[in-house]
């Protein structure tokens, strides 16, 4: 029997990874050929291995075989007249599951409906809300979007519109230097939750993975460095946009005045762009491809057969009386065909 690493080591670990490549950067920062490779090489090598990493799980995905319909549905499934059906919970048609599934990715409907159950005794169990998952989950995922919209202006000259418009709304003190970001804010306390959940309810601590905390240390670690460049460290963003539209547009130059915090956010953005494929955070494209949730209630009007099942010569019951029908009448059987009334 394997022996089960302890919550401190999957947590060690990982940190420790993260922290070995913040070193590794420092190191590596102060050797001057080492510069073009951080910047330039290390950012194509991980838009590969993502690129590559997401078209190997969307292929391997559609692959799979899904000979029924297995929708998890919490509704009433669409059945008589007079029977009310939940269209959105339990959809009959591409309509319903487009709903369900825009619910599913923007307001995380499911995760809002999740419950806790706790046993308070023996003999009884309680069943309570689980509000503050969602809550922190949904914080977590849209602050993340509207930072990476933000992260636009870096690749655009000149910059969107609707990026300009979403940077004035995000700002919460225009009266500092630099500005403020709400979105900085909510997403460092909904990593924090996210953390401590893990860390704190035993539950949580024991099914969690290495790869979990990686995962959550990088992002922590991506969050954290982009704060400080802001509001602690001196950054040319001048140079960080230049560089951003030269590697895009495939004309990759080395600007001057870009300091080692960039280096350090930088990497740890490639880090978690190579390895997003490899983890579990693949579940935000994989929820499209999730039979649960993408595919229509309707077992009741249309009837799947397994596609995989082979032939199998059958004995019918006609074909057993035929053989045994002698033996049936003189033991007083019923028969449903009497040879004799045929003839």
């Amino acid at each position: 029997m394997a022996k089960r690493i302890s919550s401190n080591v999957k947590i060690a670990y990982p940190l420790a990874a993260v922290a070995a490549i913040v070193m590794i950067i420092a190191v590596a920062f102060q050797v001057v050929s080492l510069h073009y490779a951080m910047l330039v090489v290390i950012p194509y090598v991980a838009i590969v291995f993502f690129i590559g990493g997401f078209i190997y799980r969307i292929v391997n995905w559609g692959n799979s075989p899904v000979p029924f319909n297995v929708p998890t549905v919490c509704g009433q499934e669409k059945s008589l007249d007079w029977i009310k059906q939940d269209k959105i919970e339990s959809p009959a048609n591409y309509f319903g599951v487009a709903g369900r599934m825009a619910m599913e990715i923007f307001l995380f409907r499911s995760l809002f409906r999740n419950s806790k159950v706790e046993q308070t005794s023996p003999q009884k169990l309680v069943y309570g809300g689980n509000r503050w998952l969602w809550l922190g989950g949904l914080a977590f995922h849209w602050s993340l979007l509207i930072i990476l919209f933000r992260h636009l202006r870096f690749f655009t000259e000149p910059v969107l519109l609707p990026v300009v418009w979403l940077t004035g709304i995000d700002v919460l003190l225009q009266l500092t230097l630099p500005a403020l970001y709400i979105t900085d804010f909510v997403i460092l306390i909904a990593l924090t939750y996210l953390f401590l959940r893990r860390v704190l309810f035993s539950q949580l601590r024991y099914i969690s993975l290495a790869s979990d905390y990686l995962a959550l240390f990088l992002i922590l670690g991506v969050v954290i460095s982009g704060v400080l460049m802001r509001a602690v460290f001196k950054v040319d963003l001048v140079g960080v946009k230049e560089l951003a539209i030269s590697v895009i547009t495939f004309r990759p130059t080395i600007p001057d005045g870009i300091g080692l915090p960039f280096y350090i956010h930088l990497t740890l953005v490639c880090t978690l762009i190579a390895y997003f494929p490899f983890s579990k955070m693949m579940h935000a494209p994989g929820i499209l491809f999730s039979p649960t949730r993408n595919l229509k209630n309707d077992s009741r009007m249309v009837r799947r057969l397994n596609p995989w099942n082979r032939s199998v010569r059958v004995h019918t019951y006609a074909e057993y009386e035929n053989e045994f029908r002698e033996p049936m009448r003189k033991a007083g059987l019923p028969l449903e065909i009497d040879k004799t009334s045929v003839e």
